[in-house]
């Protein structure tokens, strides 16, 4: 038999598709079932809520505290939901389940309260796709970004410059290996609550996509830490940071200084201060900046470096002195030392007093999940007791940072911001879109229950 020409042997099946096509087309798809998931004390939509059906099925809340149904064996008929998240939920019923039932019905709107259990109340995620992604409509755009690892925050020239560390793309886990980065005005936030709406001006290529601003030379990822701003002589502004070359995951083979060029718009090495196979310096200038009389302090959290907060006394080691580590705070609760991981230190207005929110070492409900707030006359300690304002099951929260330069001086809240990812829990299951990501918090100062801190 001869053969037919494609176009003749598949053209009753274009024909066909055609016609499906076009009816699908001219048919508008219905809008899905909506629930929104709200704090019952304030009003306020609670993002990072797990809600799950009897066959598995799970929706987690969007910054909006919103989930979006529209599986189709879902609709129309009485289902019921469990509900979990870090903090929050709702009291269990006679067999000890925390959820909900609902008729999910297309295009209608359900609101549910639940129970704030932590004292830090969560604003929202920062970072990743799909911000707004279950909300009919999304408060900023879409930044081309899945993911990224911890956020160091400076003022510069007019703005807040933003930096992440290794950073996932929609096109590669680690698509970005040499810090991400990004500014915003100094004063970014119109309201300090949920829901959240912090839009970054990302450095991009040339075809728009997010890049890389730390690309210096060798394998592996650049980390950066230790990022602050400080004049020279004359009075010009510096940016300056310390750089880590890592191989094998976590290990250093470089460190050193790095200066932000601009006309670049890319950080660029300065001087090395260590390599492989060398005798590894007993100072080196790492952590979060406190800038304290005429002094630079860096620690994470408490101050181990200091150095005189210019240009100059940055740039030259022997002008650096090692800060010794003061007694980890003990729990407000129970008078059980506390160790802290990472975290900062802030000077807060309304408090007269240093504060800090850290990261506990070897916490009880996650090994870096839980965060305390603690208070100090100094900068230096010693710290008065903590007090835990954070706990998350079985996920890691770590590397947190105090935004004392995003809220008024004498507010009495502050914010902090960390990383939400799997990294060192056991064995959790990844929550969609948030993982590996920042979440921010807010925490009120005037809470009863920081009582214990006062100090």
């Amino acid at each position: 038999m001869k053969h037919l020409p494609p176009f003749v042997t598949y053209a009753p099946a274009m024909r066909f598709l055609a016609v499906i096509l076009g009816l699908a087309v001219g048919v508008q798809a219905a809008e899905p079932f909506r629930i929104q998931i709200v704090d019952r004390e304030n009003g306020w939509p609670v993002p990072l809520v797990e809600l799950q059906t009897t066959h598995q099925e799970k929706f987690v809340t969007d910054n909006l505290g919103m989930v979006a149904i529209s599986d189709p064996e879902l609709q129309d008929h009485e289902i019921w939901l469990s509900l979990k998240s870090h903090g929050y939920g709702l009291k269990p019923d006679g067999l000890g389940y925390q959820g909900f039932r609902c008729t999910p019905e297309a295009g209608k709107h359900l609101r549910v309260e639940i129970d704030r259990q932590i004292i830090a109340k969560r604003l929202g995620r920062l970072t990743g796709a799909g911000l707004y992604s279950n909300s009919p409509k999304p408060l900023i755009p879409e930044s081309g970004i899945m993911g990224c690892d911890s956020v160091l925050v400076a003022p510069y020239h007019g703005k807040l410059f933003w930096l992440w560390g290794d950073t996932s793309m929609p096109g590669y886990p680690l698509g970005i290996f040499d810090s991400s980065a990004a500014t915003t005005p100094l004063h970014p936030l119109k309201k300090f609550e949920a829901p959240l709406a912090l839009e970054f001006d990302l450095y991009r290529d040339k075809n728009g996509k997010p890049r890389g601003v730390a690309p210096m030379t060798g394998d592996g990822p650049t980390w950066l830490s230790a990022i602050v701003s400080l004049p020279d002589k004359s009075g010009r502004e510096h940016l300056v940071a310390t750089y880590s070359k890592i191989k094998n995951s976590l290990s250093e083979y470089e460190v050193g200084l790095c200066v932000w060029d601009d006309p670049s718009e890319q950080f660029k090495p300065y001087r090395v201060l260590w390599k492989e196979g060398d005798a590894m310096p007993d100072l080196i200038p790492r952590g979060h900046p406190v800038l304290f009389k005429d002094m630079l302090l860096l620690g994470d959290p408490f101050p181990t470096f200091q150095c005189p907060a210019t240009f100059e006394g940055w740039s030259d080691a022997s002008s650096w002195k090692k800060i010794e580590p003061p007694k980890a705070p003990v729990s407000a609760e129970n008078g059980k030392p506390v160790p802290a991981h990472r975290g900062s230190v802030a000077w807060n207005a309304y408090r007269d007093r240093w504060i800090t929110i850290y990261t506990q070492n070897g916490g009880d409900s996650s090994y870096l999940g839980e965060i305390w707030y603690a208070e100090a006359t100094s900068p230096l300690g010693p710290w008065g007791p903590a007090t835990k304002v954070l706990s998350h099951d079985n996920y890691t929260f770590y590397n947190p940072l105090l935004h004392a330069e995003l809220v008024p001086e004498k507010a009495p809240y502050i914010l902090f911001e960390g990383t939400y990812t799997t990294t060192f829990a056991k064995n959790p299951v990844p929550t969609a879109k948030y993982d590996y990501n920042q979440i921010m918090y807010r925490l009120d100062l005037d809470d009863p229950k920081l009582k214990g801190s006062e100090n």
